[in-house]
């Protein structure tokens, strides 16, 4: 049964009807698909897209596995007969985990604690006195509970000193566990608290550490620390770089004498801290020994687990924009994979990306043996009649182009198209089991050069056999959730491959487990079919597969597309369950499916309501005719390349002031990365790419678009080149808002902690560096 809370909750969240989500959370819970569910049963969800859909299902998990954790908690309490209506109120209205383990925590079961010992020798009502006599003498009210009773020595109170310490004890760990207080605490925080890091002593000058020298003395807003910063600050501690403390921002001012917190503490104990040292110790030591170092772990992990999640977006969102690029089309490709000493490994492939042909010339340095290099190409691309030309774009890549161009030049009878293709992960299928299962005796250099030729026929099809990650298109990737970063991931490739829909004659396995509801034993069964039996004639023959039952039929059979086949409708993303529907729109106008699909004209004279009723909907209907219209078309966008400068190949190339073309390479919160041809990507940081002011970067920009950029300052011996995509240069990104001054990405940010400024290191060194290598690595 589905929870009439979450259902309320998800709803305002995601900004839809109570009723869609009731419907998406059945259908879900009835095992569809969310790509399933955001094609096909649209009516039902009033239309919910598959980015809602996720953020439904993840939301959904994280409050069902707070229903059970609630539970839990509460039949433990309950069992030690401590649950009271009050406690188990404020446990049912606990709206995370957080606030749960706080109220649940005086009651978990620990070791003994001095506390404990405290209130089994008495103690308590000492603590009481104390707090309502704070004029009273201290010493003399603990000698009333100096005792040897009992049996037990630990239990004994020797003396005046002990007495106090364990009443003291008892307040630590009662303020310590005061869920309210906690929460009061940490929403003062939050909303008024500081990140602050400090340079480790020793690191000072260290060369390694020279990457965070920026954040050596840096502090900024809890709440409005950017996820990349945070990231940054997070590593520069893992590495013993950084100190990081979170603490309000008075304490950022020199002459502060009583800690803010204290006032807090007061309000809520109501303890007159004013007329008792003993009572305003108690509480300085309950603030800095436990509560502060209890608040810095739980606000330290909210910005982790935020900035994780900003992160993760950020890597999902370039994934999307790379795997939806549009496709060079299946023809006949030529694969360059670039080297100096070990030569250009040389491959072609026909248009289903089959190896035809392969090679190695030697073209550069040391070898140098250019001439003979192009007329091996010369052969290959006469022999294979070769129309598009993938170079890898790596070590010795513009060289190799140079190369290319010459070849396309000299020879008018080779009518073929040099692209330059994103070489990220080749190396990592070269390796895999997958690539050595297809090419058992193929040596693994020249896979690399089938995988880039692949990826420019079809960027989907071939980097769906690559680990997301090692795509190398997020920020701090390595630092995120691992978890949540592969399901996120993964999650993004189905979407995607499931937008554009899947050959099921030519698709590898590696794809087919991508489909909605096809698992990757069936998808392997499925190959097998295959080559058994031959290519699919129809949709039908799926349900032959092993495996693949009625459910999984139903899921999977729309994104399924069979070109040639019996049944023209099957090569459309048409379900099978509304070929039904079509007959009835044939049988209206009259015609055979030959007659009408792929024709505009009379499908756009069918009204959708003729054909409304209680098994479809208007909506339903519409998408059917407009599938009619354009069967099997591929929502990907034109293909477009850039041209980079031919007298560029090296930054030592690059002059100020230059206008380049260039291909974004990756979109972070700060900027974009653009590759103009040079080995090294380019920053273009977010002021730097309109003329107005940009909030998000991926609102101008997205990975793998050409844009136009402007060189604003090139550091050669730190390879760091800052680029700039403002209209002086023809730039095409102009979003709407306020606009904002250039920041070159190498100034120096200036903090000045007397006036309590906040550092702004988004175009800095520090970071920019950090990301630059991480990034030049994972391509790598």
């Amino acid at each position: 049964m589905v929870n009439s809370k979450h259902v309320s909750l998800i709803a305002g969240e995601i900004n839809a009807k109570n009723s869609q989500i009731q419907s998406a959370i059945e259908l879900l819970d009835g095992g569809d698909t969310v790509p399933f569910i955001a094609r096909y049963r649209k009516e039902a969800t009033g239309g919910l897209d598959d980015t809602q859909l996720r953020q439904l299902e993840e939301r959904l998990g994280y409050l069902r596995a707070l229903d059970d954790r609630r539970d839990t908690i509460i039949k433990a309490i309950e069992e030690q007969g401590k649950l009271t209506d009050v406690l188990k109120q404020s446990i049912m209205m606990a709206e995370t985990k957080t606030r749960l383990e706080d109220l649940y925590l005086p009651y978990k079961k620990k070791r003994q604690t001095k506390a404990q010992k405290a209130r089994l020798a008495g103690l308590e009502p000492l603590l009481q006195q104390l707090i309502d006599n704070p004029t009273a003498e201290v010493e003399a009210l603990a000698a009333e509970f100096v005792h040897s009773k009992g049996d037990d020595d630990s239990l004994h109170v020797k003396d005046v000193a002990a007495a106090l310490d364990g009443a003291r004890q008892i307040a630590l760990e009662d303020l310590s566990e005061d869920a309210d207080l906690i929460q009061a605490l940490r929403d003062w925080l939050w909303a008024q608290g500081v990140v602050i890091a400090k340079v480790m002593k020793g690191q000072e000058n260290d060369q390694k550490a020279a990457r965070f020298k920026d954040y050596f003395d840096f502090s900024e807003a809890i709440n409005k620390i950017p996820s990349h910063r945070m990231l940054a600050l997070l590593r520069g501690r893992n590495e013993g770089v950084l100190s990081i403390n979170l603490d309000h921002a008075d304490v950022l001012d020199e002459n502060m004498v009583i800690h803010p917190a204290m006032g807090r503490l007061v309000k809520h104990t109501g303890w007159d801290i004013q007329q008792s040292e003993w009572l305003k110790r108690t509480m300085e030591l309950a603030w800095k020994a436990k509560l502060q170092l209890k608040l810095n772990l739980q606000l330290s992990s909210h910005l982790r687990e935020q900035s994780d999640e900003a992160a993760i977006q950020i890597f999902n969102r370039n994934l999307k924009d790379l795997l939806l690029a549009a496709p060079a089309g299946g023809q006949v490709t030529l694969g360059l994979d670039p080297g100096f000493r070990t030569g250009v490994k040389t491959v072609v492939v026909d248009g289903n990306g089959k190896l035809l042909d392969t090679a190695v010339i030697y073209p550069h340095a040391p070898q140098k043996q250019w001439e003979a290099a192009k007329q091996t190409l010369v052969k290959l691309c006469q022999k294979h009649g070769v129309k598009l030309i993938a170079i890898g774009n790596g070590t010795a890549s513009r060289e190799t182009d140079q190369l290319a161009a010459e070849l396309i030049k000299q020879n008018k009878d080779i009518q073929a198209q040099k692209i330059m293709v994103s070489e990220a992960g080749a190396s990592v299928y070269s390796a895999s089991a997958l690539a050595a299962a297809e090419f058992p005796d193929l040596d693994v250099s020249y896979r690399g050069a089938v995988s880039i030729a692949r990826r420019l026929q079809d960027p989907l099809a071939e980097l769906v056999k690559i680990d997301p990650k090692a795509i190398g298109v997020g920020q701090y990737q390595h630092d995120v959730n691992q978890a949540q970063l592969s399901k996120a991931l993964g999650d993004c490739v189905e979407d995607c491959v499931n937008k554009v829909g899947v050959d099921v004659n030519t698709a590898s396995a590696p794809l087919l487990k991508y489909v909605a509801g096809v698992s990757d034993s069936v998808a392997q069964e499925i190959v097998n079919y295959r080559d058994a039996n031959g290519s699919f004639k129809n949709r039908k023959q799926l349900l032959k597969v092993a495996r693949l039952g009625d459910k999984m039929f139903e899921q999977c059979a729309g994104f399924l597309r069979i070109r040639g086949g019996e049944q023209p409708l099957d090569q459309s993303a048409v379900h099978p369950e509304a070929y039904p529907l079509v007959n009835n729109m044939l049988e209206h106008m009259d015609a055979q499916i030959e007659q009408v699909i792929g024709q505009m004209g009379p499908l756009s004279q069918l009204n959708p309501a003729d054909f409304a009723n209680d098994q479809y909907g208007i909506t339903t209907i519409k998408d059917v005719i407009e599938e009619l219209k354009k069967p099997g078309r591929d929502p990907r966008g034109e293909f477009k390349t850039a041209t980079f400068d031919d007298q560029v190949h090296e930054i030592k190339d690059l002059k100020v002031g230059m206008r380049l073309e260039g291909v974004v390479t990756n979109v972070t919160a700060f900027g974009a990365f653009v590759d103009v041809g040079v080995h090294q990507d380019g920053l273009v940081h977010i002021s730097e790419l309109a003329d107005q002011y940009v909030k998000d970067p991926a609102d101008v920009v997205k990975a793998g678009q050409v844009i136009k950029v402007r060189v604003l300052e090139v550091d050669a011996q730190r390879k760091r080149i800052s680029l700039s995509a403002k209209s002086g240069d023809g730039s095409q990104a102009k979003p709407s808002g306020k606009s904002t001054a250039a920041k070159p990405a190498f100034n120096k940010a200036k903090q000045s902690r007397s006036n309590n400024k906040r550092q702004n290191t988004d175009n800095q060194g520090a970071f920019a560096g950090a990301l630059a290598d991480a990034f030049k690595k994972a391509k790598k």
